[in-house]
């Protein structure tokens, strides 16, 4: 039984996906602007919303920081800018996938 957890680094611009201690997969992602950005701490994955529509793409999990979550986009040429107000936006293909393996209550740790 896997144990994942995810760590997303902001400076990376990059969302690790990791069983124990070893990282199994990385993904690219896009990142809070400088007026709204991603925050750094310990979270949760709360809830997960598939087909949210709009600018949150094919998937939505909401973090334990209310109003923050892991997306998919509408808008694929923002995945590796600081674009987003303060969410972690991934590739559509990607966040359905990661989705796929992470359960509700997936620990996220969010560093600078």
């Amino acid at each position: 039984m896997p144990n994942y957890r995810i760590i997303v680094d902001l400076s990376d611009r990059a969302l690790y996906l990791l069983d124990g201690n070893t990282v199994t997969r990385s993904f690219p992602i896009a990142i809070g602007k400088m007026l709204t950005q991603t925050p750094s701490g310990e979270f949760t994955i709360v809830n997960k919303h598939p087909n949210p529509g709009g600018p949150y793409g094919a998937m939505w999990m909401g973090l334990s920081k209310p109003h923050y979550g892991i997306h998919g986009t509408n808008d694929p040429s923002s995945i590796g800018r600081a674009v987003s107000r303060g969410c972690i936006r991934l590739y559509n293909a990607d966040v359905l996938e990661l989705s796929r393996l992470v359960p509700i209550g997936t620990r996220v740790t969010i560093r600078p």
